[in-house]
């Protein structure tokens, strides 16, 4: 069956059969005069008129391409400021809430081993977001500090925070918990504390982690690289985290605690803040 010049193709996903449908009701054949007996005479061939060219077939229409906030064709929900999570029942610790936690603490405290077991052993997803690590992405112009602070410290610290606090947003706004760790002194409040409520959003929870000094030296001393501090530094640092003590944080002792035993402490305190938020 032939076709007029220029008719629209069928779509090139559908089947043969379907593909046939189409067409033919898209073209239903046209009547046909009645012929005498005998054969039809020949149809002449009518050869195309000058300057005519076959159009070639077309192409399969190109798949669009996804949108930009999308990961393969699952789009992603914006971003958002995360609110005070709902009250979980009593004496199920977090339960299934989604919340974002800000671990703080002085080097040697246990933060980041305490956050990541925390979040592995949650019965709902639960991501573990360290600020040091985010720091050392930074490969050449890396600011050690056990070179002490400068400008280029402050700039990347202040530069991993934001970071942090964009992953973590990303992180909730799919329904995913996150626990976020880093040593944020009392003394300066709106770059630590401030800014990661900024970040993250109102409904962060910041929990302090402090042990005694002897446990955090001796814990400092078992580390190696660039994480591990003088005693003088890691003494200082200690000193300046015990003005949290009267801010109304919640406080954790873990001198003598393991880290399952922090983590289950660490879920029990998280429960009671969600129920009554602290003032920060």
């Amino acid at each position: 069956m032939q076709h007029a010049v220029g008719a629209p193709l069928p779509p090139p996903h559908q089947p043969r059969h379907a593909a046939a449908a189409w067409m033919n009701h898209a073209h239903p054949p046209l009547p046909q005069p009645p012929t005498p007996h005998g054969p039809p005479p020949p149809v002449p061939h009518t050869p195309p008129a000058p300057g005519w060219t076959a159009t070639a077939p077309q192409a399969a229409p190109a798949q669009p391409a996804p949108p930009r906030d999308a990961t393969g064709h699952i789009h992603l929900p914006p971003g958002g400021p995360v609110a005070a999570p709902t009250p979980p029942h009593p004496g199920h610790g977090t339960g299934s809430a989604t919340l974002a936690v800000l671990l703080i603490g002085p080097a040697g405290a246990g933060k980041t081993t305490v956050a990541r077991y925390w979040a592995r052993n949650r019965q709902v997803p639960t991501a573990h977001i360290s600020l040091d690590d985010v720091r050392e992405w930074v490969c050449a112009g890396f600011a050690d500090p056990q070179d002490g602070w400068n400008d280029q410290s402050e700039a990347q610290y202040r530069l991993a925070r934001r970071t942090c606090g964009f992953a973590a947003r990303n992180f909730l706004a799919n329904g995913i918990s996150c626990i976020l760790d880093d040593a944020v002194f009392p003394d300066r409040p709106v770059v630590g504390l401030g800014g990661w409520k900024r970040h993250v959003g109102p409904g962060l929870l910041p929990v302090v982690l402090l042990p005694g000094l002897e446990i955090v030296l001796e814990r400092n001393a078992e580390r190696s690289g660039n994480r591990r501090l003088s005693d003088e530094e890691v003494a200082g640092i200690h000193g300046r985290m015990a003005g949290w003590y009267g801010s109304g944080l919640p406080i954790i002792d873990n001198s003598t605690y393991d880290v399952e035993t922090t983590a289950r402490v660490l879920d029990d305190v998280l429960a009671r803040a969600i129920s009554s938020p602290p003032a920060y």
